[in-house]
């Protein structure tokens, strides 16, 4: 597999400096690595930058979901559903070890008015169990052949079974109906290694910062590298913004007033203990609530996502989970389960915040908004991509070169629909092969079965550098899967560049560790530093940086 390392990080920002490509990506999380993937294998010479890290904003911070929004059915957004469940079996079939089907657990209470945030309700209520089978039956219908399973009415007792922590006292019935579920920030670094199989040239910490213009029309983009600090410039014939809830702000740097108008609202989520909430493997969505939100209780990993809020914009590059937001979560927490969970059982918190395509007129929810994704070109030549939702990522960048295809006069094509992600070659086969490799190595079933689910065949590569040496199967922290290799790994094939690549985005040790990383920081940056040549000072700056912002973080939760 090609190397995505930090030398050839900095071979990148040589060739990104020198060379004029047809198109120029801004943006490194899901929609832009899509677009880069999309335009390369169209045939494209592809650059594309980061002012951070790869996936470091929305495309970390999600539910961790590919659905088709069941929430967006009672809002009549039926052609947004139908995208999302059509990309959602495609993903399935291009990624299939990064996608798994998950049942959710759909209770119905006495006396519910709302559930799964419906704007409208009969009177008392009475019928609404039928409304919503009828939705469900559309929500299968419209996924069509990649549907993963259909639907079924339960009874009270099978809920409960199912999920028997929920509180019995109303419980009528209930339903349960199939989605999809994935790691964001894998996806957003397979789609990276695809990319560049095809030739794309990527750089994180690489920030525009203005743009060069031949009369009206922009001609390249000015670049900062956010690590060694020099500025470039990077030419090229077509300029894409994919910045997801920073489009206005990018679109600005052209001198024009920007034509996209971006809502940003923030998605808290509380990551909890499977034990605490004794959930098995079936996810629940919570009934109701006061202001018609969905919420979802769903076991990822080790550990349960809890979520989401649906608040408005703060600082947009440190989203931060408030005490509001975490009340808010804990309140319907607490209201529709038999635990009581405090503040004390939460293992961490996330926010992000999803790029909502703004409506003219003012004073709308932010949770009433579209996901609904647009395509504006700008006088200047920017083609900027916003709105959408991770499961439709795709479809935009499909949409996206579409359009530039439209522009160089050639007939488009959609290679993306069956091209097959970076690790899911003869997956079946790939599987096995991890199992006995892991086994002859000594590793755990879950261990292995991490690898796999992370990296699919590419999990091979993982344990070559363990049989090259072997304390490298050591686990980095007990009680989680992840292990030492996975840190080479990273600087070798990911483009990690600090420990807060490797430990809140390689792997979820922010999400899943109480203790967020800092407790295996220092060992995260000794195997680093031999990969990227680090000084000892370097090694301790970094370090020391980490520590620092995980606790302004936990300060910022108190608040």
């Amino acid at each position: 597999m090609q190397s995505l390392s930090s030398r050839e990080r900095a071979s990148n920002l040589n060739e990104l400096a020198n060379t004029t490509f047809d198109i120029l990506v801004i943006g490194g999380g899901v929609t832009g690595m899509g677009v880069a993937l999309d335009a390369s294998a169209r045939g494209y010479s592809v650059a594309l930058v980061e002012k951070y890290d790869f996936a470091s904003g929305t495309s970390s911070k999600s539910t961790k979901l590919v659905h088709g929004g069941i929430r967006y059915l009672p809002n009549f957004d039926f052609a947004l559903v139908h995208e999302a469940l059509v990309e959602r079996g495609l993903l399935l079939q291009n990624a299939p070890f990064l996608v798994n089907p998950v049942a959710f657990v759909l209770p119905i209470y006495e006396g519910d008015m709302h559930p799964v945030g419906m704007p409208f309700t009969t009177p008392k209520g009475i019928g609404l169990n039928r409304l919503l089978d009828i939705g469900l039956w559309m929500y299968d219908g419209m996924a069509g052949r990649r549907n993963m399973s259909h639907h079924s009415h339960i009874s009270r007792e099978e809920v409960l079974r199912r999920a028997p922590t929920l509180n019995p006292e109303g419980l009528k019935e209930g339903f349960i109906y199939y989605d999809g579920q994935t790691n964001d920030v894998r996806l957003t670094m397979t789609l990276l290694k695809t990319a560049a199989r095809y030739g794309a040239v990527t750089a994180n910490y690489a920030e525009v910062t203005g743009f060069d213009k031949k009369g009206e029309h922009l001609t390249g983009a000015i670049v900062k590298d956010n690590i060694g600090g020099q500025q470039f410039t990077i030419h090229a014939r077509h300029i894409i913004n994919a910045t997801g809830v920073f489009s206005e702000e990018v679109e600005a740097l052209t001198g024009e007033t920007p034509q996209i108008q971006v809502e940003p609202s923030k998605g808290v989520h509380l990551v909890l203990s499977r034990e605490d909430i004794q959930i098995g493997d079936d996810a629940i969505v919570l009934p109701e609530t006061e202001d018609k939100r969905i919420l979802f209780l769903v076991p990822w990993e080790s550990r349960v996502i809890y979520g989401t809020t649906d608040t408005g914009s703060g600082d947009l590059n440190h989203p931060t989970s408030s005490q509001d937001d975490i009340a808010y979560l804990l309140k319907y927490l607490n209201r529709y389960l038999t635990v009581h969970l405090t503040e004390d059982d939460i293992i961490s918190t996330y926010a992000g915040y999803r790029p909502l395509v703004k409506p003219r007129q003012k004073g709308r929810s932010t949770a009433k908004l579209s996901r609904t994704h647009a395509v504006i070109e700008s006088p200047s030549g920017l083609v900027t991509i916003t709105g959408g939702k991770l499961t439709t990522y795709r479809r935009m960048a499909q949409d996206t070169m579409d359009l530039i295809n439209r522009r160089d006069n050639v007939k488009p094509i959609h290679p993306t629909q069956s091209l097959p992600l970076q690790g899911s070659a003869a997956w079946p086969v790939a599987q096995h092969e991890i199992q006995r490799h892991g086994a002859r190595l000594g590793l755990s079933n879950e261990i292995i079965k991490h690898l796999g689910g992370a990296y699919g065949s590419n999990a091979n590569l993982i344990m070559d550098l363990i049989e090259q040496d072997t304390s490298l199967k050591e686990q980095l922290i007990s009680d989680l899967p992840y292990i030492k290799a996975e840190v080479i790994y990273a600087c070798r094939y990911e483009m990690a560049m600090k420990p807060s690549d490797i430990l809140e985005r390689r792997t979820s040790i922010v999400l899943e560790d109480r203790e967020r990383g800092q407790g295996v920081v220092e060992e995260v940056a000794r195997l680093m530093a031999r990969e990227i040549n680090w000084q000892a000072t370097e090694q301790q700056d970094l370090t020391q940086t980490y520590r620092s912002r995980i606790q302004d973080q936990v300060v910022a939760e108190k608040r």
